[in-house]
């Protein structure tokens, strides 16, 4: 095993997934919440899965001295939505599938859609 530094993480991205009316309801509550209180950029609304993503989700990207404020503020306030949180480090495959953190439901990615993307 070959270890790594955390300097190796340039930043983070949240994906915050919903499925129904209801949970994009709370989804939104959350996005507001997050743009008012965080340093961020907030991705656009994908209202059908995308990429290796199996649910509607938006994504949220910061930086790693934001880390620890918003992953705990997410802890406490996603309700019932699943929250994919992986750092980025120039290996989207590994990012996601072996450095991945969840908050509630692990989804099932679409790793072999990075492993293609990134082989492109």
């Amino acid at each position: 095993m070959t270890l790594r530094d955390e300097s190796d993480i340039t930043g983070w991205h949240a994906h915050i997934y919903y499925q129904d009316v209801e949970e994009r309801g709370h989804a939104a509550v959350l996005r507001e919440a997050i743009e008012a209180r965080f340093e961020m950029r907030m991705g656009r609304w994908r209202d059908e899965p995308v990429g290796p993503h199996p649910r509607s989700m938006f994504q949220v990207a910061f930086a790693p001295d934001v880390f620890p404020a918003i992953v705990p503020w997410l802890a406490l306030n996603r309700g019932s939505l699943a929250i994919l949180i992986h750092p980025e480090t120039e290996d989207s495959v590994a990012d996601h599938a072996e450095h991945a953190l969840w908050l509630g439901e692990k989804l099932p990615l679409d790793i072999e859609f990075l492993r293609n993307f990134d082989s492109a």
